[in-house]
């Protein structure tokens, strides 16, 4: 039997509170781990808590939760109204205990830079995926990039990216241009691995397959794989002939199967497969998780 999440109702609101929860512990943790110890600036209002507790002293995860009550007021004005910000307090205040509390605790593992950037970038972006997946926020910049992506249509890792590079150059006059730098390239990984993490990994491919027998490659997909397909008038542009085209989406796993049985139908048949970046609906994921504002 395989769990799905419910698409709405009590569950759904305990599951995404519950993503929340882990990716704004695995924030938390990235940050004892890899940017404070190497005095590494990850951006956003966490950097700037970062580079008051190395020229002021003060505890890093308790800075970033007094900097973030007004971006919160403002994401609760603009971003989301009060669903919104009961996810990013939960995400804020849990990411600030975890990082106060488990710095005495966490020793860093490496002082390597390139592993900083790798592992540090990992734990960031993933962690930050999930809450926004979620429909929260980690408080600081995050709460400017959803206001971005929902008005302008940009990624939310790049957002991120370039409302950081402020904060980096202020970085620069403390720690010196090699952390920045480091940081850079780190922000960079944690905005790729935030944009995959909202995407969705790819788990399913699609073809389009041309073919004179279109009526029996639907049979066989139907008998064989279980999967429905779509036709889609096109005309050949050498021969100008028109001839339906297959479309389906199947899983990766599948791919091997659906080449085997066009073969067999027709061997002359043009199949085009690619990787589907996301796919929601009969088959896949429900496609009200992420529609719906529970």
């Amino acid at each position: 039997m395989v769990w799905k999440t419910p698409a709405s109702g009590p569950l759904r609101v305990l599951a995404d509170y519950l993503q929340i929860i882990l990716g704004a512990t695995l924030v938390g943790i990235g940050t004892n781990l890899f940017f404070v110890p190497n005095k590494v600036v990850s951006g956003g209002v966490t950097g700037i808590a970062i580079l008051m507790h190395y020229t002021l002293g003060t505890k890093v995860g308790l800075v970033n939760l007094l900097l973030n009550i007004p971006l919160m007021v403002i994401g609760w004005r603009w971003a989301g109204g009060m669903k919104f910000l009961l996810r990013t307090i939960v995400a804020v205040v849990v990411m600030s205990a975890v990082i106060d509390f488990s710095a005495p605790f966490l020793l860093p593992p490496t002082g390597d830079r390139l592993l900083v950037i790798c592992y540090g970038g990992l734990l960031d972006g993933l962690g930050m995926g999930l809450v926004f997946r979620a429909r929260g926020t980690t408080g600081g910049t995050d709460v400017l990039a959803r206001i971005a992506h929902r008005t302008l249509g940009l990624g939310i890792g790049q957002s991120l990216l370039a409302m950081n590079l402020l904060i980096f150059g202020a970085a620069a006059f403390e720690f010196g241009a090699e952390a920045v730098m480091v940081a850079l390239a780190l922000a960079f990984v944690s905005a790729r691995v935030l944009d995959t993490v909202q995407s969705g990994f790819s788990v399913a491919r699609q073809a389009i397959i041309m073919t004179k027998k279109p009526g029996r490659v639907r049979d066989a997909i139907f008998q064989y794989l279980g999967r429905g397909v779509t036709f889609i008038d096109a005309t050949g542009g050498f021969s100008g002939e028109a001839r339906p085209m297959v479309y389906v989406v199947v899983a990766a796993h599948e791919v091997a199967r659906l080449k085997l049985r066009v073969a067999e139908v027709d061997p002359e048949a043009f199949v085009a497969i690619s990787k589907a970046q996301e796919v929601l609906g009969e088959g896949f994921r429900p496609t009200a998780i992420e529609l719906q504002e529970g």
